[in-house]
């Protein structure tokens, strides 16, 4: 899965937000292991907080995990607030209401069921997206169904399914078929023997294909994506319903041990972990629960200093947000394009190409980029890198991020991109129609450079100042409801001695 915004400049600004010390939310790692978070529909909640520049922390509040749009799912609960008995009743009825409308276990049988139809018999209904048994045709007879489902097309469902484009939800963008048999033929070609396709369905697919036309082949593969549709189509050991950004498996222990299982086969040899996330994710969350996978990878493991072959696919300017949780990975020049999406496609130039990169852990020197495609081998380096990406002599490095090729800036003593000037105010290099005036880097609590607010000396202060004002407020707010209920009491009283003025009155007229 992948999420692109209309503009590669709003990606970059939405990207790099946590570093420019702008006002936004931030998610709150770890949580308190001794408070676990409240459910929605799509697992365990994450803990957030408004932060913004040279202002205090607020409240801190719950909120949906995989979803960024209260419209998908409108969960929202402050951090200290205490709920009713009748509210999460309700909550978990809601709950239960979200969930599939059939188990894992009624999927398999269907599926079992349904490829033992005649091929005249197996139907597809385009409007439910379900796979239609005989019994289900009559509840289906006015909705668009495909008839004639073959064997072939059931191999592959990402075809069959409509993706799920909601870009601040699923934001389900597919690998085009090129980057897909790369990214096939380079797993064979480096050894890796089983894939743990995390929201890569087309990669799962096509892994699946070869392996099933090859008798070479040994891979396979096991998917885990957000997306309850792909089970129907396959076993238990093939699919697990899952959310990467809390590491939620659906099915609970049944699939939790499934995905243990794959991945401690053969004391953790021979394995390798291949993600792509929406990009509206916030990268903390994501990095916490691949580091979850790699513990439960590494609980098979004899040697402790082993690392867990990962590939995650993510947009270049967060380089330096991954790299922050995993060091050892490194961005590589292939960039990965989409068959859904009509602007980030291979073959385009400029600003146009695909933002769309590789990190991984696994040498660079050991991965060989399609010279047909645009690649070369760089003997400095000792990597493949794209055509235009030039090595620098004062860098010693082939510096460019975007297929571009970047100049270097010797006040700045790094390349920058060719759209960049240096600017004499900021002392660095930016866009030429940039604000001089626009926020900086550093803490959001102190405004020091050298630091971030999670590492701010002065967090326990600001905590403690926040806790005072935020009892400041309850008082206040508390003083203000027994003013309203006394004003409300009040009126009462004087309504009730201005109806029995009335009632007397009417009496002693009528006597």
């Amino acid at each position: 899965m992948a999420a692109f915004t209309d503009r590669l400049g709003t990606m970059e600004a939405e990207g790099s937000a946590s570093r420019q010390g702008s006002s936004g939310v931030e998610v709150v790692l770890p949580p308190d292991p001794a408070t676990p978070a409240p459910l929605c529909p799509h697992g365990p909640t994450l803990l957030f907080v408004k932060v913004s520049q040279g202002k205090e922390e607020t409240r801190r509040f719950y909120a949906c995990s995989a979803c960024r749009d209260r419209k998908d799912c409108n969960f929202f609960q402050w951090e200290d607030e205490k709920l009713s008995g009748a509210r999460l009743a309700a909550r978990e009825a809601l709950n239960r209401r979200c969930q599939p409308p059939l188990s894992r276990v009624q999927c398999v049988e269907r599926y079992v069921k349904f490829i033992e139809l005649p091929l005249s018999q197996r139907k597809f209904c385009q409007t439910c997206q379900q796979l239609l048994l005989p019994d289900d045709w009559e509840k289906h007879c006015e909705h668009q169904a495909l008839g004639d489902i073959s064997i072939a097309q059931l191999k592959r469902p990402s075809q069959l399914l409509y993706p799920l484009e909601n870009k601040k939800t699923h934001a389900q963008y597919l690998f085009a078929d090129r980057s897909c048999q790369f990214l096939v033929d380079l797993l064979s070609t480096l050894g890796f023997r089983r894939v743990l396709c995390v929201g890569t369905p087309r990669l799962h697919e096509l892994i699946r294909l070869k392996a099933s036309g090859d008798k070479k082949s040994n891979m396979k593969s096991l998917l885990l994506d957000i997306d309850f549709r792909y089970s129907q189509f396959y076993m238990e050991d093939s699919f697990c319903h899952y959310n990467m950004f809390n590491h939620h498996f659906f099915d609970g222990q049944a699939a939790l041990a499934v995905c243990r299982t794959f991945l401690q086969e053969d004391k953790g040899e021979g394995v390798i972990m291949v993600t792509d996330p929406p990009f509206g994710g916030l990268v903390e969350p994501l990095a916490v629960t691949f580091k979850k996978l790699i513990a439960m990878w590494k609980e098979g493991q004899s040697q402790d200093n082993k690392e867990l072959p990962i590939f995650w696919i993510f947009p270049y300017f967060f380089e330096s947000r991954i790299c922050q949780f995993f060091p050892s990975f490194c961005m590589l020049d292939y960039q990965v394009d989409y068959d859904n999406h009509a602007l980030y496609k291979h073959g385009k130039t400029g600003r146009k190409q695909s933002p769309v990169r590789i990190f991984t852990n696994i040498p660079p020197n050991k991965i060989i980029l399609p010279v047909e495609e645009g690649y070369r081998f760089c003997p400095l380096c000792q990597r493949y890198v794209s055509l235009e990406n030039q090595h620098c002599e004062h860098c010693n490095f082939c510096t460019s991020k975007d297929g571009r090729k970047w100049n270097h800036c010797f006040l700045c003593k790094k390349c920058v991109k060719p759209s960049w000037i240096h600017c004499s105010i900021c002392n660095h290099c930016a866009l030429p129609d940039h604000s001089c005036k626009g926020s900086k880097d550093g803490c959001f609590i102190c405004g020091e450079l050298d630091h971030k607010r999670g590492t701010c000396p002065r967090i326990s202060t600001s905590k403690k100042v926040n806790k005072a004002v935020r009892k400041q407020k309850q008082r206040k707010s508390n003083k203000m409801k027994m003013e309203t209920t006394k004003g409300q009491s009040m009126n009462h009283t004087s309504v009730t001695r201005k109806k029995k003025r009335r009632e007397r009155a009417h009496q002693y007229l009528c006597s």
